[in-house]
């Protein structure tokens, strides 16, 4: 039985603003990726969803981000070597000294936004995040763009990595996601979403934008937890995924 994971961005509140609905979400996904406090999310918020996560024994990532609260994380950046393998060891100890409280650990590393997309092509920034996960814990696993130059240069680093794909965004032909700013980028029906990804998960393609079949291998599907709907469309894909004969577990340990 082929196996997938589920995964979703949490841990994104901040004071007075509530982003999602993390309690719902957790009760559906097997790993979250919680923000570090860069791009979103409050200490007191944080581990209250780490520990809503521990109770759930549903796994934890640290979802690093560039040091842009204003813009969500989504503003390209170019920060210097020097400056981004400090800023992600930050992020990932934040998260881990929060874990500890909560009684439970940080396994992977998923970074978040613009930074995400960066990495994905450029091999520099790419180097950074690497080195800054392999100096805090060489055996976090790192979650990355499903056929990305990243995945294979961060394996010949000595790496583990799992490749995502995403529930609830649309593809270019050449296995890209395709830009926020552009009409379509995100997908909001819960049944689209779900027949997209039990296509992905057998026969490892998605129906790009144009309309072509694109090859994509993932071991992590991801829906956004910011996305209208979000909750819905969790469900409903698990839902169908399992209905479908897929199992539904976390590629890393929750605990």
């Amino acid at each position: 039985m082929r196996t997938i994971d589920l995964n979703s961005d949490l841990g994104e509140s901040f004071g007075a603003w509530t982003m999602g609905d993390d309690a719902a979400m957790l009760d559906v996904v097997t790993s979250a990726n919680i923000a570090c406090g860069f791009h979103a999310g409050d200490p007191a918020g944080i581990l209250k969803t780490v520990k809503a996560a521990a109770a759930r024994q549903v796994a934890i990532g640290a979802h690093v981000g560039y040091r842009d609260l204003a813009g969500f994380g989504r503003r390209n950046m170019d920060p210097s070597s020097e400056e981004l393998v400090g800023d992600v060891i930050y992020q990932i100890g934040a998260l881990q000294g929060l874990a500890r409280a909560a009684g439970t650990r940080v396994t992977y590393v998923k970074p978040h936004g613009a930074l995400y997309n960066t990495i994905a092509v450029d091999a520099r920034q790419a180097e950074d995040v690497i080195t800054a996960i392999k100096a805090v814990n060489p055996d976090l696993v790192l979650m990355a763009l499903a056929g990305s130059p990243l995945v294979e240069q961060a394996r010949a680093a000595g790496l583990r990595v799992v490749a995502e794909a995403f529930a609830d965004r649309a593809y270019t032909a050449d296995g890209q996601l395709l830009s926020r700013r552009l009409p379509g980028a995100v997908l909001h029906d819960p049944e689209e979403v779900a027949e997209r990804m039990i296509a992905l998960v057998r026969d490892g393609t998605i129906l790009s934008i144009d309309g072509t079949l694109t090859t994509i291998e993932a071991d992590s599907i991801c829906v956004h937890g910011d996305s209208p709907g979000a909750v819905e469309i969790a469900r409903r894909l698990r839902l169908r995924l399992t209905e479908a004969g897929l199992a539904i577990a976390a590629f890393a340990d929750a605990a």
